[in-house]
């Protein structure tokens, strides 16, 4: 598969590392770390890959038969791509080894009906077979039938109701779109404006097969109990599907233009929206809804986002990132490589944190609803996104630029010191941290009909607090007492087994290796109880070959997957990022866990992982970042090899 980071370094990225016998903690090292500064574009990033599942490449082309614009080409590389992807029952999943999954499966589906493929093709009549035992069309996700809709194979009337009047809430209403998550309210806005025109294009076939009933394709679903939330809401969809037949022009005509507007003024540089592939379509489509021409600036810029989001493989095939992550992979190679050993004024580090300092948010974005009088400053996941910067990225961002010996330290200080204030006035009242909004934690957006698609709330996590806390130990914080109140949350949300759920990445192993190194960071003993729970779950949860492993089933079922799976090297490195910081180096699971990893990697230095060990919502959608099994073992074996995190800032 090719890079989409492209560009190397020259002779000048030689590693400061001690070769040893080729089997040594110290020569993986050496190996992993030539291949990650290999990796460097030559405008100072790094961005791997960002691989979801096959819903972005049968959306991106269902959009392009909505617009009028798929073509051939297009649609030949994208359907191998969704193909190769599916399973030997006929099914798709959203991650590698996963269960099938039903709307996957339809979206991929009718994405290759598309393509040509006849729905009497065999690896078609398997699929097919599947979607009907499982319950067909009328059982798959809101999402899915809205796609359906807009080709008429599934009727609007039957699906839940969002008018764009809801954008007159003021933000201290329940259900204002502010009460939504920011990759959900991105995504509804628009998506108000295509309930309200519900467009239905020519279909090019039809999907009887996928019916249980095709006499009723259409089953209505029994009502909840009027008296649960479930049975409120749905009562609640009832009356807005009767607002919509008799809605007020002048006021469904003043929401329109008003959903415009704000869709229009969060509309990235690059041309995306929100640096994510479900706000961009929905954006698109409701635009052209609204009368925006294909040639039209901000259409166009939309579209030519869409290539950049594209990834070719080597054998012509073509599938869609869900996202891109080139600040969170620049931040967290920046501290690998520092803990590698390499000198903080190594020319590939001075290079990614001048690149790091130019990516910083100075703007207001949707933040500012909550937190008015906050002064900006902090850093977002993508390549443009001004609107949406995150804590996460801000918190590993500031860890990263106290390791490098920029020439510029006034420019590098000032941009600490706003992403400091500003990540710390995003703290929420029970003193954790969310990743993009501060109390974001009203429960009432996921009762909605609408809002089966994952989580559409984003309120404090384990992980996001600690890399907070963690940053602020690192700049001399850690007695600051909103730096403490994270601390407190911290070893309140403690699991009972010792564990922290991970709410950003797969699981409790990712949660667990976030929080031991900031407890440790922010003064905590290794001795201190909890630390020493984590401990004894790390070590109950080691494979038998010396790694760790944790599948994404530990979402659905912890009892059962929490902290189980097969080894990978960034879950592998966690762990051990963990037990390192909580004084275990010399332990007999440090040793395993190290000799796994040495003994796993590949000639090249890099680590094979087609397992997805990262979480878009926790179950719904999964994430493998593709630098993910790079970054992490090096920080380890870093780690490992110089028996400490180098390169801390202390409190300059």
């Amino acid at each position: 598969m090719t890079a989409t980071a492209g560009g190397r370094l020259g002779p000048q990225t030689s590693v400061a590392v001690t070769r040893s016998d080729d089997s040594s903690p110290a020569a993986a090292l050496s190996r992993a770390t030539a291949h990650l500064l290999s990796l460097q574009h030559a405008d100072g990033w790094w961005k791997g890959d960002l691989e979801t599942n096959v819903t972005m490449d049968a959306e991106d082309l269902l959009l392009r038969q909505f617009l009028g614009i798929r073509t051939e080409e297009q649609t030949r590389a994208t359907a191998a791509w969704i193909r190769s992807r599916q399973r030997e029952d006929g099914t798709w999943a959203t991650f590698h080894g996963g269960p099938p999954e039903l709307s996957t499966t339809v979206e991929a589906y009718v994405a290759l009906r598309l393509a040509g493929d006849a729905p009497d093709a065999p690896h078609m009549r398997a699929a097919a077979a599947h979607v009907r035992e499982h319950g067909g069309i009328a059982a798959t996700r809101v999402f899915t039938r809205i796609w359906l809709a807009l080709f008429g194979w599934w009727p609007w009337a039957k699906l839940p109701e969002l008018p764009p009047e809801v954008l007159f809430l003021p933000s201290w209403a329940p259900l204002n779109i502010y009460s939504f998550g920011q990759w959900a309210r991105q995504t509804i806005v628009p998506l108000t404006v295509v309930s309200a025109h519900r467009p239905v294009r020519p279909a090019p076939f039809d999907l009887t097969e996928l019916h249980t009933d095709p006499a009723h394709p259409y089953p209505d679903r029994p009502l909840a109990p009027a008296h649960t939330w479930d049975g409120l809401f749905q009562r609640l969809d009832q009356l807005m599907h009767r607002y919509h037949r008799h809605a007020i022009k002048p006021v469904r005509r003043l929401a329109l233009r008003q959903a415009a507007a704000w869709i229009v003024e969060r509309q990235e540089a690059d041309g995306c929206w929100g640096g994510i592939q479900p706000p961009a379509v929905y954006s698109l489509i409701a635009l052209r809804l609204l009368g925006y021409r294909l040639d039209h600036p901000v259409m166009k810029a939309g579209l030519a986002a869409f290539d950049s989001f594209t990834v070719h493989t080597e054998d012509g095939k073509r599938w869609m990132e869900a996202c891109q992550s080139p600040v969170w992979d620049t931040c967290l190679a920046a501290i690998a490589l520092r803990d590698a050993g390499l000198p903080g004024d190594h020319p590939a580090l001075v290079r990614a944190g001048d690149w790091m300092l130019g990516e910083e948010v100075t703007t207001r974005g949707d933040w500012s609803v909550k937190r008015p009088r906050l002064d900006p400053g902090g850093w977002a996941f993508e390549f443009q996104n001004d609107t949406y910067p995150d804590v996460d990225d801000t918190a590993e961002v500031v860890l990263a630029l106290r390791r490098i010996d920029h020439p510029d330290r006034p420019r590098l200080a000032g941009a600490v010191e706003r992403a400091v204030g500003w990540s710390l006035g995003m703290q929420s009242k029970d003193g954790a941290w969310g990743a993009f909004d501060a109390d974001n934690t009203s429960r009432l957006p996921n009762k909605l009909p609408f809002c089966d698609f994952g989580e559409v709330i984003d309120p404090p996590s384990a992980d996001v607090t600690a890399h907070m806390v963690e940053m602020l130990a690192e700049t001399g914080r850690s007695r600051d007492p909103r730096a403490r109140r994270g601390l407190a949350w911290l070893l309140r949300h403690q699991e009972p087994d010792g564990s922290w759920f991970g709410r950003w990445g797969t699981n409790y192993i990712y949660g667990t290796g976030s929080v031991v190194p900031a407890l440790i960071a922010a003064g905590i003993s290794p001795d201190h109880p909890a630390v020493r729970r984590a401990v004894r779950w790390l070590t109950g949860r080691q494979n038998t070959d010396g790694g760790w492993g944790e599948d994404m089933r530990s979402y659905e079922d912890p009892a059962t997957w929490a902290g189980r799976g097969d080894s990978t090297a960034s879950q592998t490195a966690w762990a051990l990022m963990a037990l390192l910081a909580a004084g275990e180096r010399d332990s007999e699971t440090v040793e395993r866990g190290i000799a796994w990893l040495t003994r796993t990697q590949r000639p090249d230095g890099s680590w094979d992982e087609p397992q997805f060990t990262g979480t878009g919502f926790p179950w719904d959608f999964s994430i493998n970042y593709h630098l993910y099994r790079l970054v992490f073992p090096v920080t380890a074996l870093g780690r490992y090899v110089h028996d400490a995190p180098l390169g801390r800032g202390g409190d300059r």
